[in-house]
Parts: structure tokens; C-alpha cells; sequence
């Protein structure tokens, strides 16, 4: 009996163990098919999932930064690998969960107010509520829901909070491809939307990436007011008017102030050029709908602002970030840009004298380029 026994364990356990692990794979495809519909209820667009081999972005990743495209942002070396490789960032984590959640406001302008040199642009994304306190809290309720199944699990919520790869995460979760502009693009939806992540320790099953749809498309190639997108999928920050607007700390080159036109906070013409966006879809987080008629705002107005009242007015906003300083800095370029008026260079006239060397030394351009535009009278 004990010879019968010894002979039929091993085979007997096999099949225990073959009927647990499948088992045990029919518990994680259905946990990731209540991850999507949780994503869904609480407000995400799209949900998906990907594991962690980023090798071959990291090797885009270092080529970028050896050309110096990172311009100023050092943080983009300063965390080396950890951005292309989430168990460093958070040790066990073996999958990435990310979401896509839609900020197009309902009743923003767009083309008409940048072809209006009287009126600020804002990119599209910041005319509401900072979207990162929302963000992360829609995904840390999703990390909750997914433990009160799972049971304690190792997690971490980012919403573009720390060195993560996210759009190169969000496309290997099935989200969209990555356009020529670099920004992800999905077919029914375009791209204006956030993403966020869960770093997980759960081996949940992955979604297959989407097929790339761009085609010969180069529209948002050509559209660049700067030629930041030097080649298809191949951008140079330092000359984006987003990092000009928002990154750069310090003085605009003097070449590309002419090109920034009115674009007083980031830039959205690669966007608005696309052809998948005519697929988006509109915000339905009350955060995200337009605040203070920031979507079509006087240039002068704005330039007027005191620093309490810049604070103030643009409480919960993303472009509370970037600080007064340059808040002025950019407004004073685009007034540069603007169709010459007595209005505008009595704003400026106003500031020429501002403590911060950086908002006198673009007031003074901006000057300039008034007063040279009315036959230098002022």
C-alpha cells in the first residue's frame, strides 16, 4: 500500500498543483476584468495593464538625455534608471495598471484665441483644477478596491508625481500608440487625456499593445510653431514652447520668443492638429471645465495681475506652479507678439522696472518690439 501511495503522489500532487495554478490564473484574468470596471465607475475613460520591461525605451530614454533634448530638466537624469525601471522606483512591483481619465473642458476656444494676439492661449489642460490632487485620488481609490479582494498588497499611485514612464507604460497596456508628436493617441478618443499608474506587485495577466495608426500623417510635425518635433517620435524639448513656458526657469532664448506667439502657459497646435482629434472626448470631471475665463483672457488683464492676485485667482490651478516670476516672463512675450497699441506698452512701461532681472530683461523686449511697430513713438 505504502509502494501504491509513494508511486502516486508525485503525479497526484501534479495535478493538484496544475489545478491550483489555473486556478489561481482564472482568479487574476477576472481580478483584472473588475480593475477595468472599477476604473470605469470611478471616472477613467480606459484602463489597462502592462509588465515591466521597458528596456528598449531606456535605450530611447539615454540617447535623448546624451543629446541634451532634456534642456534644463536635470530631474529627467537625476533619477537614472528608476524611470525605465519600476521595481527600482518600487521594489516588487511586477505589473503597472494605467488609466486615461479626458480634460477637454466643455466650452474652451481654442483656434479663435490663438489667432487672437490680444488674448492669452492656455493649453487646454489647465484651464480648471490641478488635475493631479483628482487624479491621484480616483487611482488610490481603485488601489483600495482592488485590496479589499486581493487583500494587502504592495502598491503605489503616481499621476505624474515621480520618474515614471507613462506613456511608453500606457502604451504597452493597450491605451493608444504613441503619436509622431510623442504624446499617446488612442482612436476613439484622440489625446487629450491625463494618465496615472498603480505600480503593483500583483502578476496580473497583461493587455497587447495597440497597432500604430499614424500613417504618413506629419500634420502635427508641420504644425509646430518652434520645429521642436525634429523628426517623427523625436522631440527637442528646448525648443517646445510647453518646457519654454512651464520648465524653463530662466530667460527664453531671444530667437524663439517671436514663435511663441500668445502662448502664455504650454501649447496644444500638435494637438489641435491632429486628425485623431476629432475623436475626443469632452471632460466630464467638473474639475476640468474652464475657470475664471482663463480659455480666452485678456493678455493686459493678466500681465496686471499682482502677485496676491495671481496666487489668489489661480488657487488649484497647475499653473500655480510655475510661479509669478514667470508667469510675468511669459505674458511679457506675448505682449511682445501682440499688434502693437499704446495699451500694451503702458502695461509694459509699468513693469520695467520689476525686481526679477528675468521679467525686466523680457519686459524690455517686449518694449521694443511695440515701440518699433509704432514707428517708435512711447
Amino acid at each position: 500500500m505504502m509502494d501504491r501511495m509513494v508511486q502516486e503522489t508525485p503525479e497526484h500532487d501534479s495535478r493538484l498543483m496544475g489545478a491550483s495554478r489555473s486556478a489561481f490564473s482564472s482568479g487574476l484574468r477576472a481580478l483584472a476584468d473588475s480593475i477595468k470596471s472599477w476604473g470605469a465607475e470611478l471616472g477613467f475613460q480606459a484602463v489597462g495593464i502592462a509588465d515591466i520591461d521597458l528596456s528598449v525605451a531606456e535605450a530611447r530614454l539615454a540617447a535623448w538625455l546624451d543629446e541634451g533634448r532634456h534642456g534644463d530638466m536635470d530631474y529627467m537624469k537625476k533619477h537614472g534608471v528608476k524611470r525605465s525601471r519600476p521595481a527600482e522606483l518600487r521594489p516588487g512591483t511586477l505589473r503597472v495598471i494605467s488609466a486615461r481619465m479626458n480634460y477637454l473642458p466643455e466650452a474652451a476656444r481654442s483656434e479663435s484665441v490663438l489667432a487672437d494676439g490680444h488674448r492669452a492661449f492656455i493649453s487646454r489642460y489647465a484651464l480648471g483644477r490641478d488635475y493631479h490632487k483628482l487624479m491621484r485620488s480616483r487611482l488610490q481609490q481603485l488601489a483600495h478596491r482592488i485590496e479589499a479582494v486581493a487583500g494587502p498588497i504592495g502598491q503605489r499611485v503616481f499621476t505624474d508625481s515621480a520618474p515614471v514612464m507613462e506613456v511608453e507604460l500606457a502604451r504597452k497596456s493597450g491605451l493608444g500608440w504613441r503619436g509622431k508628436h510623442t504624446l499617446l493617441l488612442a482612436r476613439e478618443a484622440g489625446s487629450y487625456f491625463f494618465l496615472g499608474e498603480i505600480y503593483t506587485d500583483l502578476e496580473l495577466p497583461v493587455d497587447e499593445p495597440v497597432n500604430d495608426h499614424c500613417g504618413r500623417c506629419s500634420r502635427c510635425i508641420e504644425a509646430c510653431p518652434t520645429g521642436a518635433i525634429v523628426a517623427p517620435y523625436h522631440l527637442d524639448a528646448r525648443r517646445c514652447i510647453s518646457y519654454l513656458t512651464i520648465e524653463l526657469k530662466g530667460s527664453i532664448p531671444t530667437e524663439l520668443r517671436p514663435l511663441i506667439g500668445n502662448r502664455v502657459y504650454g501649447c496644444d497646435d500638435c494637438q489641435l492638429a491632429c486628425p485623431w482629434n476629432k475623436y475626443a472626448q469632452k471632460a466630464v470631471e467638473a474639475d476640468f471645465q474652464v475657470r475664471h475665463a482663463l480659455d480666452a483672457a485678456d493678455l493686459v488683464e493678466l500681465f496686471n495681475w499682482s502677485e496676491n492676485e495671481f496666487s489668489a485667482r489661480l488657487a488649484g490651478s497647475a499653473i500655480l506652479r510655475i510661479g509669478y516670476e514667470r508667469w510675468l516672463r511669459n505674458l511679457a512675450v506675448a505682449l511682445g507678439n501682440a499688434p502693437a497699441s499704446e495699451r500694451i506698452i503702458e502695461a509694459l512701461k509699468l513693469r520695467a522696472d520689476h525686481p526679477s532681472a528675468v521679467v525686466r530683461e523680457h519686459v524690455h523686449w517686449a518694449l521694443d518690439r511695440q515701440q518699433r511697430a509704432l514707428g517708435g513713438n512711447g
